[in-house]
């Protein structure tokens, strides 16, 4: 530990935790059960082969100069933009990806394992559009920004932020990521992302976060402390801001989330192994890149293949296909021996039953799956382009759920409860037992959103819906926000460096 390090504490655990709604504590999840295979391995080698083969015929545009050079350089056959690869370069990069490491955060007790049995779930993240009951919805803008921010914060199952929660559109693109990075940094402790949109952003970014974690340039080399998520330009493409952000982070070992997104009958072939086909081509050849830039650089699978509807060419899902292809990419990460990410996604207008089931299914399969990082946990609506309050806590609930869900089965003696059982014999009842007296207060979830009174008296009390109850827990919760510990040294350099870069206009733009 550097010297620079230990001087410099800038961010304090808060211990108290804040009032507010009932909620399960923060805490990391593991899978304790095998991921679920939807395919045998044979048909995944073929899989696998086939992408091999897409790689070496078709190839895959590069449209990065810096890129091209280098992959030339290493035996590539580079013919314009388009680079073709020999199938054993791209598995003997791929092989020397890690298979675990730590994301971390500016909180030192929000630190998240990726890899190995871990899983965790962001808040909804790069909707143009915000919505609320009492609002509507409306262009993003920073005070819904900020908002979401801090309820993503409050909300203990959301393990860190998954980029800007909405786009606040009202700030200029020049500066944008400045001003919004100073905000998640000082609103949250959470591990967070920054959107590869350009060198000069990507370091900007970096530098905010080195500064908030009072640690040195190789201590930030030595812990990744900030994920990027770069998207092929599906089919087949990487373009530059997205090569640019690898160029940026894996040189500097941070983690990149390489994401084809691969929308089976568009952007994609119509069939979910033709479709995953591409998305593990796709991801292959960026992750082969991160390793080319850096080897050993820290990378996460990125899944997100998903259907459109054929009838009108709208993006759907939540669907079965999309379950399919979830575990599929879940299989072909294991055999990679990296990191995978996915998703929880819906494609409904309003928070409403489809709302619901579209997000348990994609819940379902990300979870089964065995996803590691699990993007847009909470909020997304409308297919992406909406980041909704009331859904963020519905979300958020479900995966208090599946946190429970996924905690260890208790087997002790005492659980088993044969003298309970004894006690109690045919035909009684344990309402009474001490077994139950003992945990009656804290023996099962108690979720935020679910009403489990009897008719008369949920009648009683005006018949309130789930969304209802939605609409009030984001008041309560909002009400119940606590700022994280920002040293007064830190703050100050934070604001130095962000006002400074703000006064000489950021990066350029066309507009």
């Amino acid at each position: 530990m550097s010297a620079e390090r230990r001087r410099r504490r800038p961010r304090q655990t808060v211990v108290e935790k804040p009032s507010g709604p009932v909620q399960p504590p923060w805490r990391l999840h593991e899978r304790r059960f095998e991921p679920t295979p939807v395919v045998s391995e044979d048909e995944l080698e073929a899989i696998h082969a086939a992408s091999l083969v897409v790689l070496r015929d078709t190839g895959m545009e590069f449209l990065h100069p810096t890129a091209q050079r280098m992959w030339a350089e290493v035996g590539a056959k580079v013919d314009g933009d388009r680079v073709r690869f020999d199938p054993e370069m791209i598995t003997e990069l791929v092989a020397t990806a890690p298979g675990e490491f730590v994301l971390h955060a500016p909180d030192p007790a929000r630190h998240l394992p990726m890899g190995g049995r871990s899983v965790a779930f962001s808040s909804v993240a790069s909707p143009p559009n915000v919505a609320d009951r009492a609002g509507g919805r409306r262009t993003g803008n920073r005070e819904d920004f900020r908002r979401l921010v801090m309820l993503g914060e409050v909300l203990n199952s959301i393990a860190f932020q998954g980029g800007y929660p909405v786009e606040p559109v009202d700030v200029h693109a020049s500066v944008r990521h400045l001003v919004a990075t100073r905000d998640l940094l000082t609103l949250t402790g959470k591990a967070l992302h920054a959107y590869s949109l350009g060198a000069q952003r990507n370091r900007d970014c970096l530098e905010m976060v080195r500064i908030v974690r009072g640690v040195s340039n190789d201590d930030l080399e030595a812990e990744p402390s900030i994920f990027t998520v770069v998207n092929c330009n599906s089919p087949l493409r990487l373009d530059t801001p997205m090569l640019e952000g690898i160029l940026q982070y894996s040189a500097r070992n941070q983690a990149v989330a390489v994401t084809p997104f691969t929308l089976a009958g568009a952007m994609a072939p119509v069939t979910v192994a033709g479709a995953v086909v591409q998305q593990n081509a796709e991801a292959l050849a960026g992750i082969a890149f991160c390793q080319l830039v850096r080897p050993g650089s820290p990378v996460i699978y990125g899944g997100f293949t998903s259907n459109v509807d054929m009838q009108s060419g709208a993006p759907a899902f939540g669907t079965p296909e999309y379950m399919q292809a979830v575990l599929l990419g879940g299989q072909l990460a294991r055999r990679y021996g990296v990191p995978y990410r996915s998703s929880n996604v819906c494609a409904a207008n309003a928070v409403d039953a489809q709302a619901a089931y579209e997000s348990v299914f994609s819940l379902w399969a990300v979870v089964t799956g065995g996803a590691h990082m699990v993007m847009h946990g909470a909020g997304w609506m409308e297919g992406g382009l909406q980041a909704c309050y009331e859904k963020m806590v519905i979300d958020a609930d479900m995966i208090g759920m599946v946190g429970e869900f996924l905690q260890p089965l208790a087997t002790d003696a005492d659980s088993l409860a044969v003298e309970a059982i004894d006690e109690v014999g045919p035909g009684g009842h344990f309402f009474g037992t001490a077994h139950t007296l003992a945990r009656f207060r804290d023996a099962f979830f108690k979720p935020m959103v679910s009403d489990w009174r009897n008719y008369e008296t949920w009648a009683e009390a005006g018949s309130p819906t789930a969304l209802d109850h939605a609409e009030r827990l984001v008041g309560e919760l909002l009400d119940a926000y606590q700022p994280p510990s920002l040293a007064d040294d830190v703050r100050a350099e934070l604001d130095d460096f962000t006002d400074r870069r703000i006064a000489e206009g950021g990066v350029d733009t066309d507009f």
